[in-house]
């Protein structure tokens, strides 16, 4: 490691500069305990591979992926930090302010970890001064040694990236995550519609999940299932405090378990359902009524689940919901059998619509036949499904997101996850449908691993079927 020049610890405005004897007292007496029990991680071995397809895909070029940094969320108060997806998929770290470099040497490269590490306490006021990275404003920060040793990279400060960045090496850079980088890089042969590209390689290289991330997703299902069991445990709170209790109990159960959630729950309620992404979940949730859970745990890793469901607030459907609700699971059905290796990524799209119009129509609830509706040039029945049936699934809640369409949208393949969650949605003020359906929102969503043999229901033990969510409730 070079040495580093010291900088002034981040501070807040109004902080008071410490007397002299205070400094001098603080900054002496003090034990620095280097880990001695690190160990490689099982996603080390993972990480090496990824990388090395990556290096595949970029001979002879330099590649930097930054961690990203913290995220100010008001004045000087920042979100918890959460690391850029590609950079966790790579290195396997989840340090701020961390930029993974492989670095081209003729044969392939040479992958370095730079990231700041935790202060030495003989150097500086960082570890009692600094409110972002000091150790005791903000937790240890592992130190160089230990992250080498964890996830099986050489590691240096990231003070000595600027000098590393300065050789005259084609170079992209996975942008929007590191605004520092920018000046860091002037003056390297970088390229807009290079730095795409790469972006593009790495979510298609993350279409397929190697086992270890099958593992996680799984992990993650299951944290899921028992945080959705918790808020069915609390049935009269929840009746009682309405939407917030559901989100509050289920934030409980990501975070005893997991890291925390993958995305904003969607805890919604009678006609807030209606709402494809509600999450201001403040409603109330009255019997009579459904309520459509949709919600994640993000794991450890930072592996996320993806499931809803729909379910009778007072525990049994009425005769009405009962028959839009089997209409919607009989088209998600359909889409999980379409799915398969080699058809195209949109068959349980298409299989899922299919049953829906035509169940539409069968309950006289279309303004023309189905045919009509389903006609390329019409897709009128979409002012009651409102989305597509499927999107990929992994680190992201919506994985992969930057591949290049005809990856994304082809054929799939083994290993890929996706979802399945086709949905009806009759808004309130809808007067094309029955007074008795306005404000009903009913949506499935499952999470599918693609086999050799064909698919894996991931979220398989959470009940769906009308008999089995009755008995969940009760």
């Amino acid at each position: 490691m070079t040495e580093t020049t010291e900088k002034a610890p981040k501070t807040a405005s109004h902080d008071n500069e410490p007397k002299d004897k205070l400094r001098t007292f603080m900054n002496s007496g003090w034990g620095d305990i280097e880990r001695t029990d690190a160990s490689l991680r099982d996603v080390a071995a993972w990480t090496e591979k990824r990388r090395a397809a990556l290096s595949q895909a970029f001979p002879g070029e330099r590649l930097v992926i930054p961690a990203g940094t913290y995220k100010v969320r008001s004045n000087d108060t920042d979100f918890v930090f959460r690391p850029h997806t590609d950079y966790v998929w790579l290195a396997g770290d989840q340090t701020s302010d961390a930029v993974l470099v492989l670095e081209p040497n003729g044969s392939g490269h040479d992958s370095v970890l730079y990231f700041r590490p935790r202060s030495e306490r003989s150097q500086g006021e960082e570890f009692w001064r600094d409110r972002m990275y000091g150790e005791l404003w903000a937790g240890r920060r592992p130190s160089l040694t230990e992250t080498a040793k964890e996830f099986g990279l050489e590691t240096r400060h990231v003070d000595d990236l600027a000098a590393a960045l300065k050789s005259d090496v084609p170079t992209r850079v996975r942008r929007g995550e590191d605004a520092s980088l920018a000046a860091l890089l002037s003056g390297t042969k970088v390229d807009a519609d290079r730095d795409h590209e790469l972006a593009a390689t790495l979510s298609e290289l993350r279409l397929v999940k190697d086992p270890f991330e099958i593992e996680q997703l799984r992990d993650a299902v299951a944290i899921t299932h028992r945080g959705f069991s918790d808020v069915l445990a609390e049935m009269e709170q929840v009746r009682k405090y309405g939407e917030r209790w559901i989100e509050g109990t289920f934030w409980r159960r990501a975070r005893a378990e997991g890291n925390d959630v993958g995305y904003t729950s969607i805890a919604a309620a009678g006609s807030h359902a209606t709402t494809l992404h509600w999450i201001e979940n403040d409603g109330p949730v009255n019997d009579g009524t459904l309520m459509l859970l949709d919600m994640g745990v993000e794991n450890r890793n930072l592996y996320t689940a993806d499931i809803t469901r729909t379910l009778p607030v007072n525990g049994e459907f009425t005769p009405r919901q009962r028959d839009l609700y089997q209409l919607v699971l009989d088209a998600q059905n359909a889409g999980i059998a379409a799915l398969r290796p080699g058809v195209a990524f949109g068959s349980g799209h298409k299989a899922a619509i299919e049953v829906l119009v035509r169940g539409l129509d069968a309950m006289e609830l279309l303004p023309v036949s189905a045919d009509d509706a389903l006609d390329p040039d019409s897709g009128i029945y979409q002012r009651y499904t409102l989305h597509g049936v499927s999107h990929m699934l992994g680190l992201d809640v919506h994985d992969c997101a930057a591949a290049r369409n005809e990856q994304y949208r082809g054929d799939l393949k083994t290993g890929y996850v996706l979802t399945v969650e086709p949905g009806l949605y009759f808004q309130a003020e809808d007067l094309t449908v029955p007074e008795d359906l306005r404000g009903i929102g009913i949506r499935i969503e499952d999470d599918i691993l693609i086999t050799d043999e064909g698919t894996e229901n991931l979220s398989a033990a959470m009940p769906r079927e009308i008999d089995a969510l009755q008995n969940w409730m009760s």
